[in-house]
């Protein structure tokens, strides 16, 4: 059973909905993907909303650009966490998404990253699961140490070698 669902209104999401999906991976988080509409699926949408609870889905990361409204409408309707990833779009870059997702009335908050940040939408959803499992808290923990590890690296060659012998070679 999926304990976090992944929701787009497009297939055109997907490269960037993927990102989430492979963070959850990472750490053993199970998951279910679809694409579903809040504008041309109404019921598909409504049901699924509203049933996620019973289906065992404890967090919901919802992509969407434009108006975006799969976020808040997701929220509108599950009672646990939701996390909304504004899609980049050609007209406003994005920004018409991150306003539509983050500016949701009093009462129905939606946990919201930044402009095609669906990988950080996973990372908060583990977060999230976390607080109830010292496993994937590990796991959390791990991972924020690997990030680290990479910058240390980086660090270290800048020292060695100069940052405009650096730049060079990026």
């Amino acid at each position: 059973m999926a304990q976090v669902g992944i929701v787009m209104g497009s297939d055109s999401d997907l490269p960037i909905m993927r990102k989430a999906a492979k963070m959850l991976d990472k750490f053993g988080i199970s998951y279910e993907m679809t694409i579903i509409s809040a504008h041309r699926m109404p019921d598909v949408f409504y049901d699924y909303a509203l049933n996620a609870e019973k289906n065992g889905m404890k967090v919901i990361i919802a992509g969407a650009g434009g108006a975006a409204h799969l976020p808040g409408m997701t929220a509108a309707l599950f009672p646990l966490p939701v996390i909304g990833v504004p899609i980049h779009t050609k007209t406003l870059s994005g920004v018409d998404s991150l306003y539509s997702i983050v500016q949701m009335p009093s009462g129905i908050p939606v946990a919201t990253v930044a402009i095609d940040g669906a990988a950080n939408a996973a990372i908060l959803a583990a977060k999230m699961l976390a607080i109830g499992d010292e496993k994937l808290l590990e796991k959390v923990k791990a991972y924020k140490e690997e990030l680290k590890g990479q910058v240390m690296v980086k660090k270290e060659k800048i020292e060695e070698i100069g940052c405009d012998a650096y730049l060079e070679q990026m």
